[in-house]
């Protein structure tokens, strides 16, 4: 029992609650309702975060026998050797979830595990650690909007309205070949593909532009949750040592401006409005789910509320006090805060149903935070 714990407290288990909602913010962005790539996505990012998790401790086991003998790695109660076997065996796991997710996803997965273990092993003490971690956050909300606007047609057989790889259409629409090994061939797949799935899915209904518009739709979305995951890991390297105020002051700056953003706007266009509610919300009919007069700003402004306090009352203190304790609890109030920021994004794209589910996930993260440190 007490090897589990090891386990739990080096893998940091109470944080992977802030895991799948990058995944599923992605998804509610993408326009499209979540499906079995989705759910592949979220288990490639999970093993992904786990793996950074232990090649962390792998990495630190010099410094933590220093600042924190405490760790599972430097106190002996897990070997580096183990350490570094699960990040390779998680990191492994989640590439291959994220190729069965589909290609785009497969290329955030595989960016998502190089930005990792740069950072782990080179950029973490560096200038660009913040941005690199920052960017994987970002590249993992991206993965879910890709694998959920796309998760058919890469697997999809040439039947009647879909071209044959290495084919496409000119301007006249007419097919033209397209050597299936050059990067126009790839292309053209690719276009075609994700344009014959957006067109099957909607049927008569308006087009959410395939993977190309899931991921323009998605580009605000992953801004804001690296706009936070920045400003989280520039206070997080004083964590140790404390005393340092500009951190916390300027993360308490991000996370007020954050919470402003995802707190207003965001309705969802007419193809996203399709896909979930059906012609009547595509049009816009007052009173239909979906329609852009339907109530739901109210439950965007108190998940956005709810960011904003579990966020930024542990930066207040930090920045009165910026003690290693209090920094430390800064940065576990950020991790926490990731869920309703996620749920507020979700919502905002106009998915109360993935924001419903990610805000049920805020007690359960709180309560295991209480046994298993999320820093």
């Amino acid at each position: 029992m007490s090897e589990l714990r090891d386990w739990a407290e080096l893998l940091r288990v109470s944080a992977l609650f802030t895991v799948p909602g990058d995944v599923l913010a992605g998804a509610a962005a993408s326009g499209r309702r979540p499906g079995a790539a989705t759910a592949l996505a979220a288990g490639a990012s999970l093993c992904l975060y786990e793996a950074g998790m232990a090649l962390n401790d792998w990495a630190d086991r010099e410094e933590d026998a220093a600042e924190r003998p405490h760790r599972p790695v430097p106190s002996g109660r897990i070997a580096p050797g183990q350490a570094l076997a699960a990040a390779a065996v998680l990191t492994g796991a989640g590439l291959g979830l994220g190729f069965a997710a589909g290609r785009p996803a497969a290329w955030c997965a595989t960016a998502i595990a190089g930005t990792v273990w740069a950072y782990d092993l080179r950029l973490k003490h560096t200038a660009a650690g913040p941005a690199a971690m920052a960017a994987a956050r970002g590249l993992d909300l991206l993965m879910g909007a890709v694998a959920t606007a796309a998760p058919r047609t890469a697997r999809q057989r040439p039947s009647a309205g879909h071209l044959p790889a290495g084919s496409s259409t000119g301007a006249t629409g007419a097919t033209v070949a397209v050597p299936a090994g050059s990067g126009a061939g790839i292309l053209a797949r690719l276009s075609a593909g994700a344009g014959a799935g957006a067109g099957a899915e909607a049927g008569a209904g308006p087009s959410t532009g395939g993977t190309a518009g899931a991921v323009r739709r998605a580009l605000l979305p992953a801004a804001v949750l690296s706009a936070h995951t920045y400003a989280l890991t520039t206070v997080s390297r004083a964590e140790t040592q404390g005393g340092a105020r500009g951190g916390p002051l300027a993360a308490l700056g991000v996370t007020a401006a954050l919470g402003g953003l995802v707190g207003t706007g965001g309705q969802p266009g007419p193809a996203a409005r399709w896909r979930r509610f059906g012609r009547a919300g595509a049009l816009g009919v007052s009173g239909a789910p979906g329609a852009p007069d339907t109530p739901g700003g109210l439950g965007r402004a108190v998940l956005a509320g709810g960011y904003v306090v579990t966020a930024g009352r542990p930066l207040v203190h930090a920045v009165l006090n910026p003690s290693p304790p209090l920094t430390q609890r800064a940065v576990g109030g950020g991790i926490r805060a990731l869920i309703p920021l996620q749920a507020a994004l979700a919502a905002r794209s106009g998915a109360p149903v993935s924001a419903a589910l990610l805000a049920g996930l805020v007690p359960v993260a709180r309560r295991l935070a209480r046994k298993v440190s999320p820093t």
